[in-house]
């Protein structure tokens, strides 16, 4: 099997299941589709999907751009939401 460098992931990560859950309700509550939320990020559609489901371990820069995207601060992707 070759060595491979890609960003995908193989192992579990709790942060990167928060910012997934927190991506997709955010999302969600802004009535956006993924493809929606690519064009006002600039980000590849199915990169978001890759980061909505855990596979990606993303930069800070698309972290930041997600969050513009969303009117949050990209610390609020990184903080697990309590539920009320």
């Amino acid at each position: 099997m070759p060595l491979h460098r890609g960003v995908k992931r193989n192992h579990p990560d709790e942060l990167r299941d928060i910012l997934a859950r927190n991506l997709r309700l955010l999302r969600a509550e802004r009535s956006l589709s993924q493809e929606d939320l690519a064009l006002e990020s600039g980000i590849n559609r199915t990169y978001v999907s890759d980061v909505e489901r855990g596979l990606r371990n993303i930069s800070i820069d698309n972290l930041s751009r997600l969050a513009k995207a969303l009117g949050v601060a990209p610390w609020q992707l990184l903080s697990e939401i309590k539920d009320s």
